[in-house]
């Protein structure tokens, strides 16, 4: 059972944060005060805390030291309030696995919680736990052209840990298939450490990338390994490659080129053996040029490039992605799988989805819980992506009517003559070509659309030959 406990003196925090991780499946138990988790600690331990920083008695950076003497193999997740940097700067610095700033995302939560989990189960499994591990990847749909390009490429690595650059826009879903990546190459059995770069405060990136000895800095209150010595053997994913600091960079330059480090505040180098995946929604060549990212180092990351299609890049892949969504978000509220009707999917595939695939996700997430039936219909949807397609549409109208009056303007403007009698022939051609391929072939279902009778058909088509 994945126990999760939570310190907060916050009786709406905890009942919030029960209710999410309950829906994802995880066993919760909270406390109102770090005594009375102390004496629960006695008795047993979670896997994971989640803690408050300002509380009465004990605070939660208290709580933090003690845990991380006395029950070190527990993945503290620290929530602060957003002003409260300080507090979040020594949360890390003091072994933290993670902070989460008030108000938060509760999906942040979910998702920093599992990945607290993935760890523990990193540092806990056998071979063959990692094994099984390896075939319980989330899936990644996709039948789009582009999508199968990556698919290609990811079937194409499998054999190989040459470094990757993953660009794409922000929530297309670059982690997961960096995860992919690693699952489908000779790494697989080893851990997968993911780190964002812009979600650390810039001084502690060094330490938590190489780490740091005890007493190396204020707070550093005891040993700490760091991303790339817990990557050791596998994959250390950066997502957000672009955001971190200039002297960060040389560090991790070094690292690559001599496959060595040195944690902060150590003499002793750490010999690491760690395939790089990096990832960023920013165009490298222009940081580069800003003179923000060193261009050697570009170098170093851009050994292989998968470029991830935005979700308006892939349409097509919508209805199946809403599907799964669905299925997924039905199966962590414990409830039957929702369904679209065709009208309702077809504002989901012509909506603008500036969050792409993330966006998409919480959505249907959106709708598990909020459609009032088993069946979604546009009523039921989100009106902004009602607002997306009207738009979408106005805009594609405005687009061919531009178009059009152009074409009409040039035709003028160069002399001819008859320009109705020579357009409108051409108009007919392509909507009984469309009408055609829609219907199938089918000559009087296509009449129908274009609100003709056979005969005409039959003329027009013989005319067109």
């Amino acid at each position: 059972m994945n126990s999760i406990w939570i310190l907060d003196d916050d009786s709406s925090i905890r009942w919030v944060l029960e209710r999410a991780l309950a829906r994802a499946g995880l066993s919760c138990t909270s406390f109102a005060d770090a005594q009375s988790l102390y004496a629960a600690l006695a008795e047993a331990q979670p896997k994971v805390l989640l803690t408050d920083i300002r509380m009465p008695g004990d605070d939660g950076l208290a709580v933090l030291r003690k845990l991380n003497h006395d029950y070190p193999q527990i993945a503290v997740i620290v929530m602060t309030a957003h002003s409260d940097l300080d507090s979040a700067v020594s949360a890390f610095q003091g072994g933290a696995f993670e902070y989460l700033a008030k108000p938060f995302d509760i999906d942040e939560v979910v998702h920093t919680v599992s990945r607290a989990l993935a760890r523990e189960t990193e540092h806990t499994a056998s071979p063959a736990d990692a094994a099984e591990q390896a075939n319980d990847v989330q899936e990644i749909i996709g039948n789009a052209p582009a999508m199968q390009d990556v698919f290609r490429a990811i079937g194409r690595l499998s054999h190989s840990s040459v470094t990757v650059l993953i660009t794409g826009a922000s929530g297309s879903g670059k982690e997961l298939v960096a995860r992919a990546l690693h699952q489908h190459s000779p790494r697989a059995k080893k851990p997968f450490i993911a780190l964002n770069m812009a979600a650390i405060p810039a001084d502690l990136i060094e330490s938590e990338l190489f780490g740091h000895e005890k007493g190396a800095f204020t707070g550093a209150t005891q040993k700490r390994q760091g991303r790339f010595e817990q990557a050791h053997g596998g994959t250390l994913f950066l997502d957000e490659i672009g955001d971190m600091p200039l002297a960060v960079q040389t560090r991790l330059l070094r690292v690559l080129a001599e496959g060595q480090f040195y944690p902060v505040g150590s003499y002793q180098p750490v010999k690491v053996d760690v395939r790089i995946i990096a990832a960023t929604h920013q165009h490298l060549e222009q940081r580069v040029s800003q003179g923000d990212f060193r261009e050697d180092l570009f170098h170093r990351l851009n050994v292989i490039r998968l470029q991830l299609p935005t979700l308006a890049e892939r349409r097509e892949d919508i209805p199946q992605l809403a599907q799964h969504f669905l299925q997924s978000a039905a199966q962590e509220l414990g409830g039957s799988p929702k369904r679209l009707t065709p009208a309702a999917e077809q504002i989901l595939v012509n909506a603008a989805w500036p969050g792409n695939v993330r966006q998409l996700e919480n959505t249907c997430r959106w709708l598990t819980v909020m459609a009032p039936g088993q069946t979604i219909d546009v009523a039921d949807l989100p009106h902004d992506l009602s607002n997306d397609e009207v738009k979408n549409t106005q805009a594609n109208s405005a687009q061919w009517y531009t178009l059009l009056r152009n074409e009409l303007k040039s035709r003028c403007e160069a002399g001819d003559t008859h320009i109705l009698d020579n357009l409108l022939p051409t108009i007919e051609h392509l909507a009984l070509d469309i009408a055609l391929e829609h219907t199938d072939g089918h000559k009087q279902k296509a009449a129908e659309l274009l609100g003709w009778g056979r005969n005409t058909l039959a003329r027009k088509l013989n005319e067109s030959k």
